[in-house]
């Protein structure tokens, strides 16, 4: 599959990284990461919708409906592989940070899937900004993994770190 315009993924260096396994099926697990319905429930009420092709756009939507994260499908291979850009839609954040590239590779392993979800930059990102996806990512993947399995999510209450918000705001980046 070629890759969008704009995007040169051989430039984008993994600045995040968490494996989990989920007793699950390879294809309840891409459910999962590309439906609203099941996006809702793990991922703190927000709501992914996505158009699964390269070049197909990626959004998550707030609780209240609000544009979230807004970007495109780099790699789409059902049930494997899922390459988004992942934009936060703060004022100056992508201007100032670049692109962030989100990875879920899909593999089974024996009767469990072993999901990994790698973060990725094209430039050199401070641990004080990394610290907000280093803190939402493994309650995030943990809240997923409860939710195929046992059928309930986890209720992780979660605010971004102080740290992240004050490296932010030192960069003149605006958040809600």
């Amino acid at each position: 599959m070629s890759k969008p315009e704009g995007v040169n993924v051989g430039n984008f260096k993994p600045a995040i990284v968490y494996t989990i396994y989920i007793a699950a099926t390879p294809e309840q697990v891409w459910e999962a990461l590309t439906r609203a319905e099941f996006s809702r429930k793990y991922f703190s009420g927000h709501a992914v919708e996505v158009d699964l092709r390269v070049g197909g756009a990626f959004i998550m939507r707030t609780p209240d409906g609000a544009l979230h994260i807004s970007g495109e499908v780099i790699e789409c291979e059902p049930a494997r592989k899922l390459t988004v850009t992942f934009n936060v839609n703060w004022p100056a954040l992508v201007e100032k940070l670049g692109p962030t590239l989100v990875t879920y590779e899909i593999e089974q392993a024996g009767d469990a899937v072993k999901l990994t979800m790698l973060q990725s930059h094209d430039r050199d990102i401070s641990d004080d900004i990394l610290s907000g996806g280093r803190t939402g990512w493994p309650a995030i993947l943990s809240s997923l993994k409860s939710l195929l399995e046992t059928g309930e999510a986890l209720a992780i209450k979660m605010q971004p770190p102080e740290r992240m918000l004050a490296a932010l705001k030192e960069m003149g980046i605006g958040t809600p």
